[in-house]
């Protein structure tokens, strides 16, 4: 009997011991810090932008800023990616000093696709896409007078867009880099074709056909020309019939989601927003709750994503790769599609950046993401180009996903009748 109750208290020990700690974690709350911004550490001064000096012989001295960020440096996260149930992906790529996220992403997600629907392993270019979304959007600034916002960024709603229309090639036959380039860089290119477009509205000179062969002929003094025509393994394809007949894609079977308080659910709105410069409004809104579970039961189904949304946070934090929303801003139990729209409507939530969904793991009742990550940030931790990001984030700060349909089956199915 001595023995029993001994255990007993014990074990009544443990147990305070246990829901205490428990508690405490509970009610811990997150710190904010101010950092220093090391440049000379990070991936992108240290390689994108010594690249970009060493090519354009340019020595731009540059002063460390601090920046507001959570203090979890000695926080244990969930950063072991064999932790994490994957989908086969092609490993992570810089995208360089350019503003291309958006293709990066939405590529990286075709390439999964390709494996998924037919085993095959490939590498697209991201240039070829990026080629022809600048030489439309310049016809389009053509159309709308001037109208149509004109710089780098996109949405990765834009790769249906563009397969469709022109095809797509393997990364081997058009890497659209200048020669001797390690990173893509479009800083001298973009400035090129904004001053000729400015130059076009303030003369009033709206000739199609001048604008796009001027903007085709400075895309390829800097990326070279796409090819009209390429061999794999001795038969000869075209951009679209390498899309239809090898790699075998219909670009019909991809949708865009996104939730908005503001507007009426289970119906398609625009993504307002710079980038979506075609004002595209085939992303069909959701509420938030069933948005955030369409993401989990895709990734868990073995489809990956590509989605898109605000990074410039202090809960993300690329050193450790974790991105989390820290109790400062606002505790767990508060998200919801309030305070999403909050920080939409306030401007506070943009989208700033696109990246391709990979593995997901449950800690704690709660999901992981693995994400895989071509921005410069990507690849100041030690998993270079992988970071992971808590269900949180997801659900108050990323905007919108592209994703393959069978996923979203029922979804689709109550609002296409």
């Amino acid at each position: 009997m001595k023995t029993k109750n001994l255990l007993l208290f014990v074990l009544a020990i443990m147990f305070v011991g246990f829901a205490s700690f428990a508690q405490d974690k509970k009610d811990k709350k997150d710190k904010a810090v101010f950092k220093e911004y090391d440049k000379g550490e990070s991936f992108y001064y240290n390689s994108i932008l010594k690249d970009v000096n060493a090519q354009e012989e340019t020595k731009n001295k540059t002063k460390p800023y601090k920046f507001l960020s959570v203090d979890n440096d000695n926080e244990n996260y969930p950063i072991n990616i064999d932790d994490y149930t994957s989908v086969w992906h092609n490993k992570p790529i810089s995208q360089g000093n350019a503003g291309t996220c958006w293709c990066y992403s939405a590529t990286s997600f075709m390439e999964s696709e390709v494996k998924r629907q037919t085993s095959k392993e490939v590498k697209l270019s991201e240039m070829f896409t990026v080629y022809w979304e600048y030489v439309d959007r310049a016809v389009d600034f053509v159309k709308t007078r001037g109208e149509t916002y004109y710089n780098e960024g996109s949405e990765a709603n834009a790769i249906p867009k563009i397969y469709k229309k022109y095809g797509i090639v393997p990364l081997d036959a058009y890497p659209g880099k200048e020669e001797g380039r390690k990173h893509h860089s479009h800083r001298k290119m973009i400035k090129e074709l904004k001053t000729f477009l400015e130059g076009i509205k303030e003369s009033g000179t709206w000739d199609e056909n001048h604008v796009e062969t001027t903007v085709k002929a400075i895309l390829e003094n800097y990326m070279g020309k796409p090819p009209a025509k390429f061999t794999i393994d001795g038969k000869e394809y075209t951009p679209k019939t390498y899309l239809n007949d090898y790699l075998k894609l219909s670009m019909n079977e991809y949708f865009s989601f996104m939730s908005l308080k503001k507007e009426t659910y289970y119906e398609m709105h625009e993504l307002v927003e710079d980038d979506n410069w075609w004002h595209a409004s085939n992303y069909y809104n959701l509420p938030l709750d069933v948005y955030l579970n369409l993401i989990k039961e895709t990734i868990k189904k073995g489809y990956t994503i590509s989605i898109c949304g605000d990074i410039s946070e202090p809960g993300r934090n690329p050193q450790t790769e974790v991105s989390i929303i820290p109790s400062f801003d606002i505790p767990s139990e508060y998200i919801n599609e309030d305070s999403r729209q909050y920080r939409l409507s306030n401007k506070t939530t943009t989208d700033d950046h696109c990246i391709h969904v990979v593995g997901y793991q449950i800690v704690d009742g709660k999901w992981w993401f693995l994400m895989k990550d071509s921005g410069s940030s990507g690849f100041d931790g030690e998993h270079q180009g992988y970071c992971f990001y808590h269900e949180d984030y997801i659900k108050l700060k990323m905007m919108n996903i592209l994703i393959h349909k069978d996923t979203a089956k029922a979804i689709l199915d109550e609002i296409i009748k």
